[in-house]
């Protein structure tokens, strides 16, 4: 039997705002354990939530982002369950009335295959404190878990998909999608290290044909691109294998061992009942006007499918170089600032892709982070442009400039002596000696085939490139070798 796999993510964006969602606690990252959880983020007698503002415009402004549904009006709910590290009890989300409708996103695939994938809708939450499962003993040496509360209330927006993706890749490519749009609009940094990013994947599987989904198993905190690609491999594979074997899949929640690169059942899902959802008590609906929705709108930077369009459209970019860029607003911004001083944008998109990046994860720095600034690597490649330098040596210069050997890139050309010699008597005067000293290559150029002298010509272009250390023009050096070579036939 054939099988399809059906994928869905709910994807958890930590937003961008200096404090939490209904508190004036700080969000950043990396503090000492409960040293960022104020009274209103534990629920304490007498506190009252205050919702953030710019919670909201982020919330929005990926609405917009994604051309979905405003909701003019959108309410807070209780979700009530029971977890160490759930102070109140209940985490303040919203179920029924969500303040982003549905939407879409385009992905595209390796074989530059573009699929559009739904988005059911999109809802503000306060996120859950952590549990340590480290190694902490108290004095008699028990193992204890420890819960740190920091993380309390920070604002989130989970982002549920419908269940449109097929596969794996699909599934990884509908995240990276996400990640470039919500670091193009700076509501959150996207980074999955630190939590700032995280899904939920449903996996079911179904035969082939069939209508109506199978029963899903859902795989919780899932932090990397190439997590979620292994995860749902092996799940998929799970289900399908116990399936065929006469058993049932049932409906749970599962986590993914990287260590191990499998799933493991946690507990049986929980439905929407069980969690006794009911409107907040002491937050008032959130209600927005057109003008603050339009006001909202006009903020909004150019995000990546139309940054890739312009740059196919306008620079003249292949698809792949063109999606390569765009998917990281950064490496976006970086490569335009490099083409607009250098005057030519597939060279800087060849230096981007090429020098640069092999770089950057060779180091593994992100292009933020590169000691290469936009505007050397701009000058470097006009310097290539012009024939200062060979591709060689700018190769020479791009590494000395990583190093800080150089504020620019004539700096280092100057005083390296890789200044490219294009006088045509200095490069016949080295070709002149090339020739004289090899007689023997001279005799087989002359009497070979003339389909077999293209390849016999590299020799003397070595050895001439060899003489000028690097500095002759390769282009010159050889249309002169030729010229006389040719004149000895």
């Amino acid at each position: 039997m054939q099988w399809e796999t059906v994928i869905g993510l709910e994807v958890h964006v930590q937003l961008a705002t200096r404090s939490k969602i209904f508190s004036g606690a700080s969000t950043a990252f990396g503090a000492e354990p409960n040293r960022q959880a104020s009274a209103v983020d534990l629920g304490l007698p007498g506190t009252l939530p205050v919702l953030n503002e710019q919670a909201v415009a982020m919330a929005v402004q990926f609405g917009l982002g994604i051309n979905a549904e405003i909701a003019e009006t959108s309410v807070f709910d209780r979700k009530n369950y029971f977890y160490a590290d759930l102070p109140k009890g209940y985490q303040t989300s919203q179920m029924y009335h969500p303040i982003v409708g549905s939407g879409e996103v385009e992905i595209t695939l390796d074989n530059d295959v573009t699929r559009r994938i739904g988005i059911h809708h999109a809802h503000l939450e306060e996120d859950a404190g952590k549990s340590l499962h480290e190694s902490f003993s108290d004095e008699t040496g028990r193992e204890m878990t420890g819960i740190d509360l920091n993380r309390a209330g920070t604002p989130l927006l989970e982002i549920v998909s419908e269940p449109d993706m097929r596969s794996a890749k699909e599934a990884s490519a509908y995240l990276r999608a996400i990640h470039a749009i919500v670091t193009y609009l700076g509501i959150s940094d996207g980074n999955m290290a630190e939590g700032s990013m995280r899904c939920d994947v449903n996996v079911s599987v179904r035969p082939k044909g069939q209508a109506t989904f199978g029963t899903r198993a859902e795989i919780k905190n899932v932090n990397s691109f190439r997590f979620v690609e292994q995860a749902i491999a092996f799940e998929a594979e799970r289900q399908i294998e116990l399936i065929e074997d006469g058993g049932e899949v049932v409906q749970e929640t599962r986590l993914f061992d990287p260590d191990r690169h499998e799933t493991r059942s946690m507990r049986t899902k929980e439905e929407a009942n069980d969690y006794r959802y009911f409107p907040c008590p002491d937050l008032l609906p959130v209600v927005l006007d057109q003008a603050y929705i339009d006001r909202l709108r006009d903020t909004l930077p150019e995000l990546p499918a139309a940054k890739r369009a312009r740059f196919e459209g306008e620079l003249g970019l292949s698809a792949y170089d063109a999606g390569v860029i765009a998917s990281s607003r950064a490496m976006a911004d970086y490569f335009e600032e490099a083409m607009h001083v250098c005057g030519d944008a597939k060279q800087a998109a060849n230096w981007v892709q090429g020098e640069l990046s092999a770089a950057l994860k060779r180091e593994h720095l992100d292009v933020a982070q590169s000691p290469v600034t936009a505007r050397q690597l701009g000058e470097l490649i006009a310097r290539v442009k012009d024939a200062t330098v060979s591709g060689k040596a700018a190769k020479q210069v791009f590494q000395a400039l990583w190093d800080g050997q150089g504020q620019s890139a004539d700096d280092i050309i100057d005083a390296k002596g890789l200044k490219q010699v294009t006088d045509t008597g200095a490069i016949d005067k080295m070709i002149d000696e090339v020739i004289a000293s090899s007689p023997k290559q001279v005799a087989q150029y002359v009497e070979a085939e003339p389909d077999k002298r293209g390849k016999m010509i590299g020799y003397f272009v070595g050895q001439v490139m060899k003489a000028s250390r690097g500095t002759a023009n390769p282009q010159q050096v050889n249309q002169r070798l030729t010229e006389k070579l040719d004149a000895r036939r």
